[in-house]
């Protein structure tokens, strides 16, 4: 007899153990539809954005779900999904999101006394936060639980926590504290701090029935064990009341159960046992197998130690025949099911958003490996092109230096020939001060034989000792005059080096020496609408008397003396652009002689 009482009730655990395909095929979409619960809600809310794949809403909603499950006390499924959320915001970058799904983690493992991993959690939050004081919480629930075999030590920190969370008004927290300050006083035998404590934390969840009824049985157990079975039993029996007065089957099953455990320790097992089967039978009515299960257990363990077969195999007959009703009209069954259908499409989305992800990311190093060669290149295009742009500065720069050295040696071999007449005419003083003046000159001329630019009064210095010298050669042929306007400051307005030089030189040389008269040189530098003027003007036999009386020689270096100028303006024009222009031109009418005109930007600073 015995023996077929074991079988039929392994019969009944694997027909409950077995999928739910037909029950799931007997309910209706509406039927399926009312009986979705919060945990459901919220997976077909964390698809829906892992279809979208917005990761925020990803990470919210994995954290939403993990809250359910450990509200609902699976906490091994909490700890799958604080992880994820975690993995989300960790990718958002959002710190505070991350701190906080770190806590609930390490409450998840801790409930699962994972202790390691817990207290690991909570020293990551305390690190994460820029809060001093959520820090001190978390550090203190991590030295919470490395003192476990210290109840006294863990009394401190638990103390320290309420106190902290009071002051952040953080209720919910608060409640937990006090939670554990109940369990940590039965460890130390203080069962008078445990139902004070337990009695707090109930002043914190008013407004939260389940967590609320939890507390209260908490405080049965403890009067049980205390062996005050009349407080406990009337705890439970206000419960009770409170279910049906609300119609909370489900806590009305459960409480009915809680009352048998307690009736059997106090020694009433007919008492026990109607509860049993009043827990049992508004099990089958509701629809609930799993309490019907636990309820059904409970019944056949009492029979069995009692010897009572004919009762247990009454109860089994009882439930095959109704069997049919209570699975299609299982609700949790059915919820069980569709969160499983959920949760099957959950992982194929997180599967196809990994690969998405991947391809994102590799898209995006090719994207940046691209963008990267590109901006390589083209700043290896600009070094090119500004290595070939200086380059080019720095041979127009020689360019430059060489023109205006070019001028030199012309100079240089007329002065020694000037010397050279002096001592041959035995004019031993002229020939003196003749070689005292030119060194002065030819000493500010090298100096100044790197600079494109010099200050006006060094440039009017040197063309008058430049004149001074030729007035000395031909001190009957010409006298000479340099004006600046007075609106110029010499010693902060800069020319062009030795542009003037050879206009002067060409002037003397090809146009006053021929006079038969004392003939004049004008040098005058002015000023109009921001632009200075150099024009220099000579009265002497004029540009075309002088090519017919000219040797080809001096033709050639006239030429030559022209287009060097142009060149070096051109050069400096490119270089600076300052846009400097140069004219010459012949006087007309009864007047004869030449006048020279180089017009440049005002220039204040090189």
């Amino acid at each position: 007899m015995k023996h077929s009482v074991l079988i039929v009730f392994s019969l009944f655990f694997l027909v409950l153990l077995v999928p739910q395909r037909m029950t799931a095929q007997a309910v209706s979409d509406k039927k399926l539809e009312k009986s979705r619960t919060k945990i459901s809600k919220t997976a077909e809310e964390l698809s829906k954005s892992l279809d979208d794949n917005d990761e925020s809403k990803i990470a919210q909603n994995y954290e939403k779900l993990a809250n359910e499950f450990l509200n609902k006390g699976d906490n091994a499924k909490a700890e799958e999904y604080y992880k994820r959320a975690l993995n989300s915001y960790t990718k958002l970058k959002l710190t505070e999101d991350k701190t906080r799904v770190t806590r609930s983690l390490a409450k998840a493992q801790e409930n699962q006394r994972n202790f390691g991993s817990a207290i690991k959690n909570y020293e990551k939050a305390g690190s994460l936060t820029k809060d001093a004081v959520e820090e001190k919480i978390n550090l203190n629930d991590a030295n919470r639980l490395k003192n476990q075999s210290d109840p006294a030590s863990q009394a401190d920190y638990v103390d320290s926590n309420i106190d902290l969370l009071k002051k952040e008004n953080k209720k919910g927290e608060v409640k937990e504290a006090y939670v554990q300050k109940a369990q940590n006083s039965l460890q130390l035998n203080d069962k008078k701090v445990a139902i004070e404590s337990y009695n707090k934390a109930l002043d914190y969840a008013k407004n939260k029935p389940e967590e609320a009824i939890k507390i209260k049985n908490e405080i049965a157990k403890v009067y049980a064990e205390d062996n005050q079975f009349d407080k406990a039993l009337l705890i439970s029996e206000k419960i009770l009341a409170e279910a049906r007065k609300n119609k909370d089957y489900t806590t009305e099953i459960k409480q009915l159960q809680s009352l048998s455990s307690l009736y059997f320790e106090k020694k009433e097992p007919e008492k026990a046992i109607s509860s049993l089967k009043e827990a049992y039978n508004l099990s089958f009515q509701k629809g609930n197998s799993a309490e019907a299960k636990n309820s059904l257990s409970s019944l056949v363990k009492y029979y069995k130690t009692k010897g009572q077969n004919k009762e247990s195999m009454a109860l089994y007959e009882q439930f095959f025949e109704n069997f049919d009703k209570l699975i299609h009209s299982d609700t949790t069954l059915i919820d069980a099911k569709t969160f499983q259908i959920t949760e099957e499409k959950i992982r194929q989305l997180e599967k196809e958003k990994t690969l998405k992800d991947e391809l994102i990311s590799k898209k995006n190093t090719f994207n940046y490996f691209l963008i990267g060669s590109v901006g390589l290149l083209l700043l290896l295009f600009l070094f090119i092109v500004k290595a070939l742009y200086s380059i080019k500065i720095k041979n127009k720069e020689i360019a430059l230096q060489s023109l205006r050295r070019e001028m030199n040696p012309h100079f240089i071999f007329n002065s020694l020939n000037s010397v050279n007449q002096f001592i041959s005419e035995n004019k031993e003083l002229e020939a003196n001060k003749y070689l005292t003046s030119y060194s002065n000159l030819m000493r500010n001329m090298m100096e100044n034989s790197n600079k494109d630019f010099i200050s006006l009064d060094k440039e009017v210095e040197q063309l008058k000792k430049y004149l001074d010298l030729e007035h000395l050669r031909f001190e009957d042929k010409f006298d000479f005059e340099i004006t600046v306007d007075d609106s110029l400051d010499p010693e902060r307005v800069f020319v062009p080096n030795m542009i003037l030089q050879p206009h002067l030189e060409n002037a003397i040389w090809h146009g006053l020496r021929y006079l038969d008269k004392k003939g004049f040189l004008s040098l005058r530098f002015d000023v109009k609408n921001g632009k200075i003027i150099v024009t220099i003007e000579d009265n002497g036999i004029g540009l075309t008397k002088s090519r017919e009386l000219k040797t080809t020689n001096q033709k050639i270096y006239e030429s030559r003396g022209l287009n060097n100028t142009k060149e070096r303006i051109a050069l400096l024009n490119e270089l600076y652009k300052k846009e400097i222009t140069f004219r010459i031109v012949e006087k007309e009418g009864l007047e004869s002689g030449t006048i020279v005109q180089i017009v440049f930007p005002l220039i204040d600073k090189i």
